[in-house]
Order: C-alpha cells, then structure tokens, then sequence
C-alpha cells in the first residue's frame, strides 16, 4: 500500500471539495485499502458527552452516538490518543459493529490543542494495521481537521 500517494489524493480532495469531502475521503480509503472495511468520522459533543458519527463507507451502523468511554471510540474521546485492537473480542469495553469485524483503530483528531473528533476503521481481517497505518491516519485527520 502506497500510503503517502493515498494521502496527497485525500489533500487534493479536502483542497479542492472542503467539509464537504469528508464522504469521498471516506470512499476512498474503504476502496483503497482492502482491510479497511469501515472507515469513518466522529465528532466530538463536548456538551453531552457524546461523539457523533459523520460520513462513513461500509456497512450501515446504529451507532451514531456513542458516549465518551464507551467502546473503543469512547475511550479515544477520553484519553485524545490512538487505540489499535489487533483482536476485538478480547476487549471488554467494544461496541459490536458488525459479528465479521475483526480489528479496529481509532485515530484521534484535533485543531489546535482541542480534541474534535477521530477516524475509525474496523477491518475484516485480525491484526492488519500497522505503525505506518497510524502514521497515515494521523496524516488524514491532520488534513480534515483544516476543514472541520
């Protein structure tokens, strides 16, 4: 996987479709990287406590809020650091996504010092992500967070 020509496509769509690029990035990376078969954005509610789901590519979910501390997305809400689960059923603290998701990381996002949301991939396939898929991630919400 050629993840820096990967990440100059999300630049090129955030420069040229803003906010409302979300959507196609999330396309993107779910057509582009194989194991990465859910591949969304949640914002931050500092108010309620809740994250709230943005765009995503895959499998439609149900969870559009989830709270701060809850599932490996709420714990990323909390501490404001990356969370990669090689094997989702040895975590107690998982929201099931979908019964085929294997593994996840959540990348947090920020502007400025401010937490504001995360990137969150569940992939098919145990153990897939790597240093460099953090590193790519991180990229991706440090160009997202220009326009968000």
């Amino acid at each position: 996987m050629n993840f820096e020509s990967l990440l100059s496509r999300v630049d090129e769509i955030i420069k040229s479709e803003g906010e409302n690029g979300l959507q196609s990035v999330c396309n993107l990376l779910h057509r582009e990287v194989k194991y990465y078969n859910w591949v969304g954005f949640y914002f931050m509610n500092h108010e309620t406590r809740m994250l709230n789901v943005g765009p995503y590519a895959g499998a439609e979910t149900e969870h559009t809020e989830i709270p701060f501390g809850k599932g490996i997305c709420g714990q990323v809400a909390e501490s404001g650091k990356t969370f990669t689960v090689d094997d989702v059923s040895e975590q107690d603290n998982y929201i099931a996504c979908s019964i085929e998701t294997k593994a996840e990381i959540v990348v947090p996002m920020f502007k400025g010092e401010s937490l504001i949301g995360q990137i969150d991939i569940d992939s098919h396939y145990p153990a897939p992500c790597s240093d460099e898929d953090e590193a790519f991630l991180k990229g991706v919400c440090e160009i997202v967070s220009t326009v968000v």
